[in-house]
C-alpha cells in the first residue's frame, strides 16, 4: 500500500475524513453528511479492502496495520499510524476495534436492474429505518445464499457506519439499489419473473413451507419495519402473503429473524 504515516496530532488536517464520526451530521443519510463509507475493525475493514468501493484512507494503531498487511499489499491510500488515544480524539469516542477505513461510494451506483440481473433470490424491503436491523439482514442475507436486497419506501442507508458494523461489512458485498417508485416499481420484478412473496402475520395469508413447496424459480421476498410491518399497498402489489407460523398468543419476530427464516426456507440448495 501507500506509506504508512505516523500522526501523533489528532488535529492534523490528513485525518478529517475520520473525524467527529459520533455527530449526527458526519451520518450519509442526513442533510450535511459526506457520504462516506467507513469501517470499523479488521474483520469489516478487510471486506472493504476486496469491495468494489475505492478506499481513501486508513487509520489505525500499529498491531492492526500489521494484522492486514497481506490484505493492504497492492492498496493505493494512505495508512495513517497513531496511538488509541489519539484515535480516540480524532474519531470522538474509543475505538476497541483499533483500525478505521473510510472509501467513496461508487459511482454511478448499482441500479435495480444490475441487482435483478441473474438473481434467484432477493429480499425486498420497505420502512426497515432501523440501522442495525438493516445491518443485521444484510448479514443474514449474504449468509443464506440471498443474491441481492432493493429496498423501498422508508428505508435506512445500508451504507451509515452502523449498519455496515453490524453486518460485519456485507453490506459491502452484497448488491442492493433503491426503488424509485414504490411499490409500483415491484413489477419491475414480476417482469423478470419472480414471484413476489410479503411477509406478514395476516391470517389470510399462506404458511412460508407452502410457498417453499411450490418452488418458485425466482422469488422475492419482501419485509417491513419491525412492528408494523409492511403497508397494505406493499401486501397488495404481491403475489402472495406468507407467513411463518408461531404458536397461538406469538404474532411477530424481530424483522432480521423473520428475514433469516424466510431465506434459508426458499432459497436454493448450497454446497
Amino acid at each position: 500500500m501507500a506509506d504508512l504515516i505516523t500522526i501523533d496530532d489528532p488535529g492534523d488536517p490528513r485525518l478529517d475524513d475520520f473525524r467527529d464520526l459520533s455527530t449526527a451530521d458526519r451520518r450519509p443519510d442526513r442533510p450535511g453528511g459526506r457520504g462516506f463509507v467507513i469501517a470499523e475493525g479488521t474483520v469489516v475493514v478487510e471486506r472493504l479492502l476486496k469491495s468494489r468501493y475505492p478506499v481513501r484512507a486508513l487509520l489505525g494503531v500499529e498491531r492492526r496495520f500489521r494484522e492486514l498487511a497481506t490484505e493492504l499489499d497492492g492498496v493505493d491510500a494512505p495508512g495513517y499510524v497513531t496511538s488509541a488515544e489519539t484515535m480516540a480524539d480524532v474519531v470522538g469516542f474509543h475505538l476497541n476495534r483499533g483500525i478505521l477505513a473510510v472509501a467513496d461510494r461508487p459511482v454511478p451506483p448499482p441500479t435495480v436492474e444490475d441487482v435483478i440481473d441473474g438473481a434467484r433470490v432477493l429480499a425486498v424491503l420497505e420502512g426497515v429505518g432501523d440501522h442495525e436491523n438493516l445491518g443485521s439482514l444484510f448479514r443474514n442475507a449474504a449468509a443464506l445464499g440471498v443474491d441481492g436486497v432493493l429496498l423501498g419506501a422508508g428505508c435506512s442507508d445500508p451504507l451509515y457506519r452502523r449498519s455496515v458494523r453490524v453486518s460485519m461489512g456485507h453490506v459491502l458485498r452484497v448488491p442492493f439499489a433503491t426503488f424509485g417508485s414504490w411499490p409500483a416499481d415491484l413489477e419491475l420484478l414480476r417482469e423478470r419473473g419472480f414471484r413476489i412473496a410479503a411477509l406478514t402475520p395476516r391470517v389470510d395469508s399462506v404458511s412460508l413451507r407452502q410457498l417453499r413447496d411450490q418452488t418458485p424459480e425466482k422469488v422475492a421476498l419482501m419485509l417491513g419495519a419491525e412492528g408494523p410491518g409492511l403497508t397494505d399497498a406493499a401486501i397488495a402489489a404481491a403475489d402472495v402473503a406468507v407467513r411463518i407460523p408461531m404458536p397461538e398468543g406469538v404474532d411477530s419476530l424481530n424483522v432480521a429473524t423473520a428475514g433469516a427464516i424466510a431465506f434459508y426456507e426458499t432459497r436454493p440448495p448450497l454446497s
